[in-house]
Formats: structure tokens, C-alpha cells, sequence
């Protein structure tokens, strides 16, 4: 560190490696390990709020009262495309890797919209207000990739 006054000072950086990492694992509960179950089984799941909406994907507390939730409404595996971002150049990370979209899609007989990737073959297939369905993966695991992507319907 430079001193204050000194004709030389210098400055130095202290530096150290650092790997962000979450060393710890979280238990689901009965209410999102239900949803993420009925994934693995091929189905979707919301829950119903205290004013009557179903929030998909199900969580434990209506998101408006932050009432508890418990009650599950079983819902199609398909849905309406509410908007949309392009991928062109998927990183290595994505789980497509061939240009996509980030879409929120308001399954049908839902209220609120969840967030997944669209393979719409290209950017000018996509839109707003498109039906897409859920395109399962071979291998299903109890995770939110067990929908591996949603595609035109």
C-alpha cells in the first residue's frame, strides 16, 4: 500500500484466488419436492393460491398473502409463450447447445409463467403468444431439466 507523505510510495494489489462454490444442499420440502417428482414422472404441477390462481412452478407460499400452500393442481404439458430472448451463440454452460430462446411460458391452466428454454429451430419461429410443449428428457431425474425444452406445439 502506498503511504501517505512518501515521495516513493508504490502501490501494491493483494490478490488471492477464489472459486465461488455452495458447499451445502438444500432439502426441498414436500411442496417443491412434489413438483419436481411429478417431473420426473412426466407431469406439471401447480399450486392454488388463497385467491384462486395457480402458481406453476408450485411453490410453498402464495407469492401476493405469503399464506402457506399445500394444494396441487395437476396441469398439461403445454403452454403460451408471454415473451422471449434469442440465443444465438449458446455458451457452454446452456443445455442447448444450437441457437434458443429464454422464454416465460404461462402453462396452460396456469396464472403465472415459468422460465425455460425454447427450441424454436430459429429466431423467426419464435413469438410471443406461440403454444409450445414440453419436450421430455430420455432420463428423467426429479430437476427442472427434466423438461429438456419446450418446442412449437
Amino acid at each position: 500500500m502506498a503511504q501517505e507523505g512518501s515521495e516513493n510510495a508504490t502501490e501494491e494489489v493483494l490478490r488471492a484466488g477464489f472459486d465461488v462454490g455452495f458447499t451445502y444442499t438444500r432439502l426441498v420440502g414436500p411442496v417443491i419436492g412434489e413438483f419436481l417428482a411429478g417431473l420426473r414422472d412426466g407431469k406439471i404441477s401447480g399450486t392454488k393460491s388463497s385467491q384462486g390462481k395457480v402458481v406453476c412452478p408450485a411453490t410453498e407460499y402464495d407469492p401476493v398473502t405469503a399464506e402457506e400452500l399445500s394444494e396441487f393442481v395437476a396441469l398439461p404439458d403445454t403452454g403460451t409463450v408471454k415473451t422471449w430472448s434469442w440465443v444465438n451463440q449458446p455458451r457452454a454452460k446452456h443445455l442447448l447447445q444450437k441457437p434458443f430462446a429464454w422464454a416465460l411460458i404461462q402453462i396452460d391452466g396456469a396464472d403465472t409463467s415459468l422460465l425455460h428454454m425454447v427450441d424454436a429451430g430459429s429466431e423467426a419461429a419464435m413469438k410471443t403468444g406461440m403454444k409450445v410443449k414440453a419436450r421430455w428428457a430420455a432420463e428423467r431425474k426429479g430437476f427442472i431439466t427434466d423438461i429438456a425444452c419446450f418446442v412449437p406445439a
